[in-house]
């Protein structure tokens, strides 16, 4: 994947080497994070609330370094996600970027409860932030054997795919559907931000002539990502069974075919997920 070459935003809030943050009592935040880790990244929720239990209601708040990192690995988050609000930019009338994409170790606090580590990589709709521990490189590619540049940045173009849902009202929409089961709001919502991601990764070349780019093998690495953190691999992977009615982001098929469906349209009317009558 190219991206070296590439304009970085400076939208980046630096939070790493600031520590843990210590909270007390878990609010509705704290249980909804531990949900999206389970969901998405196979994080049983008892751990995760394990972790976050005995806190107070709201985590403390934090204040990163605003600007573009020094590192490599900060700078591709930064570059990937300017190429990603560039081309939202073309697609969406009135398109804003996120409030911040936040790089933080260990744990964090957020507009929606504590943020961790364990519990994946996520968007905060009540800060509309962001949140992304770095180490969650290495995760995917020893846990889900989803490697290379291409597949991290199909995580944060998915993320910021759910700020454009949180701009559109989709989020809204998919709350009133409800959270769980095959045909969920839920569902719908991911597979839709699945798709957003494949939206980007065709035209990421237009909007930054050639130098963020993503060749055949790209997609296909993006395409892999995507079915690394399907329901039903997930819940085999934990359980040994599929549960479909438990399903909140759809199953690894769905998600590569939706994906794909971006990827080839170019187009976000293609992603409407809620109007499809096949998931």
């Amino acid at each position: 994947m190219r991206w070296q070459g590439g304009e970085g935003g400076g939208n980046i809030e630096d939070r790493r080497g600031m520590g843990p943050v210590g909270v007390g009592g878990l609010g509705v935040g704290g249980v909804v994070l531990a949900l999206v880790g389970y969901f998405v990244f196979g994080i049983d929720p008892s751990t995760t609330l394990g972790v976050v239990n005995g806190a107070a209601p709201q985590a403390q708040q934090q204040e990163g370094v605003r600007g573009t990192p020094a590192d490599q690995a900060g700078r591709f988050v930064d570059v990937i996600s300017h190429n990603v609000d560039q081309v939202w930019e073309g697609q969406m009338r009135g398109y804003r970027p996120p409030d911040a994409i936040v790089l933080y170790d260990q744990s964090t606090g957020t507009g929606c409860g504590l943020g961790q580590s364990a519990m994946g990589p996520f968007y905060c709709p009540a800060d509309r932030k962001v949140y992304l521990d770095l180490s969650f490189w290495q995760e995917l590619e020893t846990k889900f054997g989803a490697g290379g540049e291409a597949a991290r940045a199909y995580v944060v173009a998915h993320e910021i795919g759910h700020h454009v849902q949180n701009l559109t009202g989709a989020s809204d929409q998919a709350r009133r559907m409800g959270a769980q089961g095959a045909e969920s709001g839920s569902v719908r919502l991911e597979l839709q931000a699945d798709c957003y991601a494949g939206v980007w990764a065709a035209h990421a070349s237009e909007v930054s002539n050639g130098q963020v780019s993503l060749d055949p093998r790209d997609i296909e690495d993006g395409l892999r990502a995507a079915a690394a953190v399907g329901d039903d691999t997930l819940q085999k992977r934990s359980q040994g069974r599929v549960m479909p009615d438990a399903f909140t982001h759809g199953t690894s098929e769905q998600r590569m075919r939706w994906f794909r469906k971006g990827s080839e349209s170019g187009d976000p009317a293609a992603c409407d997920t809620f109007g499809a009558g096949r998931l």
